[in-house]
């Protein structure tokens, strides 16, 4: 059986009133369910959450991440957030390199490379994010770019930075234009990326989590989970639906040991 992580990104969504009523009606399902849950409310609400999950004894079953974190840990940097500072509310997980900053904020490996590395100094569990634009989906380049993205990683710091981290697989063209992708064109992607880090460490590539995002809901999310290589979903706003997710939860629980 694998050990799944599913998570729920919420981005710019969200206030405290659909915080406290969707932790009240996912509790009660959480506590039976055999795998990891991660959720990403935007960053003010981050604290906020926290208090609700324990408030529920939840805290357990779910894990917080932030959705995105600056570049420099102290400065004149207005409006940023650190990875220094979601260590000191003891925050786990941070999503870094998702396609919406690649495409309305400009970055790019650098940028990623930057943010991976304090994630990495502060013991926070990087969730890189990694995908192609259409362009290069259309030349069959989505693999070699998958893997430049990682190898950036790799060749600055080393193949042992990517313990402790998971790779989130999320074609770019595809993200919230709800195109559902054959699970097995997504199964070829994700063993083309254990492959390349198989050559360098095999640990490692046994080890990794590697996600998919991108269109996932309860009805595809079953023939995701049972590709080999396809380790658990990465959900954008579509799980801010309660009963969407309640049902992607329950279609999970309920097939745990045919993964």
């Amino acid at each position: 059986m694998k050990n799944l992580l599913i998570i729920s990104n919420w981005k710019l969504n969200g206030n405290k009133y659909l915080i406290n009523s969707f932790i009240s009606k996912i509790s009660h399902i959480i506590k039976s369910c055999n795998f990891s849950i991660v959720i990403a409310p935007p960053l003010l609400y981050l604290d906020y959450m926290q208090q609700i999950i324990k408030s529920y004894k939840c805290d357990n079953y779910i894990s917080l991440s932030a959705q995105n974190i600056d570049i420099h840990n102290y400065g004149s940097f207005t409006g940023e957030i650190s990875a220094k500072m979601l260590k000191d509310i003891g925050i786990q997980y941070a999503i870094i390199g998702h396609a919406d900053r690649k495409i309305f904020h400009k970055e790019n490996n650098n940028t990623i490379l930057k943010k991976f590395t304090l994630l990495k100094s502060e013991g926070i569990f990087p969730i890189l994010c990694i995908g192609e634009t259409k362009k290069e989906y259309q030349n069959n380049q989505t693999i070699a770019i998958c893997i430049k993205q990682i190898d950036n990683i790799v060749k600055n710091l080393g193949i042992l930075a990517l313990q402790d981290t998971i790779i989130a697989y999320e074609p770019i063209w595809a993200i919230g234009n709800k195109i559902v992708i054959n699970s097995t064109y997504i199964q070829k992607i994700h063993n083309a990326i254990r492959n390349y880090l198989m050559q360098i460490n095999y640990k490692i590539s046994k080890n990794i989590s590697i996600q998919y995002g991108g269109s996932v809901n309860f009805n595809n999310v079953l023939n995701l989970l049972k590709q080999p290589d396809i380790d658990g979903v990465l959900i954008g706003k579509a799980s801010l639906d309660t009963e969407n997710f309640i049902k992607i939860l329950n279609v999970i629980n309920n097939n745990l040991y045919s993964f």
